[in-house]
């Protein structure tokens, strides 16, 4: 069985995508995925399964379209990856609750950087399946907007570190 975390995107965030972490919780069970738990109400979800990363992925993209009645993303990872997004944190000195993840399916286009708008204090890195983004003054200050970002999800440093843990539990 492999750990995993799986990353909703556009979940109980400003008024959309309502979706209780209990019903979360159950469609993942429905799936047959094992030892199911969520994390705080913004799409955060951690289990076992014996399937391969991207038929989790579309299993619980089509359980959650039937669900919801619109397409929800989902971004899956394993433990060993969460780990790994954290330990690449490029902006390890600031402070996580000002530093973002920005989860992708792919990887980032080596040029993502170059077409962004809106950049004042904030500070970019890419990584793997991830663009970093550190907000000084917080993100919803921001006016920075990433193309390459647009179907992504994001995630506080504080998040990924509670999922890395989470996906570590033996």
């Amino acid at each position: 069985m492999t750990r995993y975390i799986a990353l909703l995107r556009a979940v109980n965030v400003g008024g959309t995508g309502k979706l209780p972490m209990a019903d979360l919780k159950s469609i993942c069970e429905d799936l047959g995925f094992a030892r199911v738990e969520t994390y705080i109400a913004s799409g955060n979800v951690a289990f076992e399964s014996k399937v391969a990363p991207s038929k989790v992925e579309s299993k619980l993209e089509a359980r959650l379209l039937e669900y919801a009645g619109k397409p929800i993303g989902v971004m899956v990872r394993t433990a060993e990856e969460m780990r790994a997004v954290l330990k690449a944190n490029p902006f390890g000195d600031a402070e996580a609750k000002y530093t973002y993840a920005i989860f992708l399916d792919h990887s980032p286009p080596h040029d993502a950087l170059d077409h962004v708008v809106g950049q004042s204090h904030e500070k970019m890195s890419l990584g793997d399946r991830e663009i970093f983004v550190h907000y000084p003054s917080g993100m919803g200050r921001s006016k920075l907007k990433i193309p390459a970002a647009q179907t992504g999800t994001a995630r506080n440093m504080n998040t990924v570190a509670k999922l890395a843990e989470m996906a570590s539990k033996p």
